[in-house]
């Protein structure tokens, strides 16, 4: 969600989507790899939600500045972290945004296909490599959009995780892939109470226009915005990519 439209995750519960335990736990290796070779402990975690992330690099002893553009991620955020810094803006904006001197940067999770336009994505990258200093590490990730596209997938895994009053909550993600690269991007979540005449009830529904940036594309405007690519892997746990990859991974310095 850019900044100046309307919160699309104000009334999707994405906290709840993750198992935040078990995911930072096997990211914990490849952030200790990036972050402790770069020249500051001061992070920047790009799109940084909720601040899970954030609060998890803390604990590790990095100083993270979290950025995101929504508003009620970063409110929750606050809430959960009121010692942390949090900054709601546009990733298109960052040197208005926060001063320079940092030693590295993230962007995780499904943030980059929120900048639908090259032009969007090199303000990103140029902004970055201007907050970072000489040596400045970026691990970026996503998902593997070459994938996605080249096989015309609609769906991401159903997931059920426990609810209130007896209930479950079920979270559905739906995606329209569009001829130029664009994805329309349907996120819902339902309430489930099995064994009743009502056992599915719709409780939210978003739709949000996302590019499926292809690797060849990312690697060329970091390129273009300063950044060299140092490995390309396919996980966050440090498999190699392939055109099959679950995610695309850059590890990039500047």
């Amino acid at each position: 969600m850019e900044s100046g439209s309307r919160d699309a995750y104000g009334r999707l519960s994405y906290r709840g989507l993750i198992a935040w335990p078990e995911r930072l736990k096997r990211e914990e290796p490849l952030f200790r790899r990036v972050l402790e070779a770069a020249p500051s402990r001061r992070v920047l975690d790009l799109g940084c939600g909720t601040g899970e992330h954030a609060r998890f690099l803390a604990s590790l002893g990095f100083e993270p500045t979290g950025v995101d553009a929504s508003p009620s991620q970063v409110e929750a955020a606050r809430l959960a972290d009121p010692g942390g810094r949090y900054v709601q803006g546009s990733l298109t904006a960052l040197p208005g945004l926060v001063e320079p001197g940092f030693g590295a940067a993230l962007c995780v999770g499904n943030t980059l296909p929120h900048l639908t336009e090259a032009d969007d994505l090199r303000r990103c990258f140029t902004g970055l490599a201007s907050r970072l200093l000489p040596g400045g590490r970026f691990l970026l990730q996503t998902l593997n959009y070459d994938r996605i596209l080249d096989r015309g997938e609609r769906t991401f895994p159903v997931m059920v995780r426990p609810g209130e009053e007896g209930a479950e909550t079920v979270f559905l993600r739906l995606m329209t892939p569009q001829p130029d690269g664009r994805i329309t991007f349907t996120p819902a979540t339902l309430r489930w109470r099995p064994g009743t005449g009502a056992p599915l009830e719709l409780v939210s529904a978003e739709e949000i226009q996302l590019r499926g940036w292809r690797r060849a594309e990312v690697e060329a405007l970091l390129q273009e915005s300063g950044f060299e690519v140092r490995e390309v892997l396919g996980t966050m746990t440090g498999e190699s990519w392939s055109p099959a990859s679950p995610d695309l991974v850059v590890l990039a310095q500047i």
